[in-house]
């Protein structure tokens, strides 16, 4: 068998139907498209439109809040950093940062800052910068003899460039 003795089955390719070529064809003038009106131009879909009914979406009560607001912390348990620790991707005797925990491959990025939880079990001793922390983090974190440094809101890395916090009134 060669390349230029490849060809498709039988049926497997369907050609196109053509319309819009006369009246004799079956398909022509309106394309069976109908006559006039928003459908059969090109280009239009009316999601959601019931014929001048209130739609759906509009019919159905709206629920809940979301908050533009929020804070987005990226979460780190003291599990994972005893065994980066264990593998040597952190080192226990320096400031542990946001910075090391990114290049350690323990978080992908920071968000609004770092947030330390207490599930897994810590050895090392440790000095650790975090926007926030639990209790039960900060007294398994000193229970190993080490500190944790819970940052202020204007160290954790802003998304825009006003400052988190900032409202933009004057003062």
């Amino acid at each position: 068998m060669r390349l230029n003795e490849l060809s498709d089955i039988d049926g497997a390719v369907k050609s196109r139907r053509r319309v819009g070529r006369g009246i004799g064809s079956g398909r022509g003038k309106t394309s069976s498209r109908g006559q006039k009106g928003q459908k059969s131009r090109s280009g239009v879909s009316i999601k959601g439109y019931e014929g001048g009914q209130m739609p759906l979406h509009r019919r159905l009560p709206k629920r809940g809040f979301k908050n533009i607001f929020r804070k987005r912390y990226s979460a780190v348990n003291i599990g994972r950093l005893q065994t980066a620790i264990d593998a040597g991707k952190l080192n226990s005797k320096s400031a542990i940062t946001i910075a090391n925990l990114i290049e350690a491959g323990i978080i992908r990025r920071a968000h609004d800052g770092v947030r330390l939880l207490a599930k897994g079990e810590l050895k090392a001793k440790l000095t650790i910068e975090v926007a926030g922390a639990s209790k039960a983090a900060i007294e398994a974190v000193e229970k190993a003899g080490g500190k944790v440094v819970v940052l202020d809101d204007s160290a954790a890395p802003a998304k825009s460039g006003k400052k988190a916090g900032d409202k933009g009134e004057a003062e």
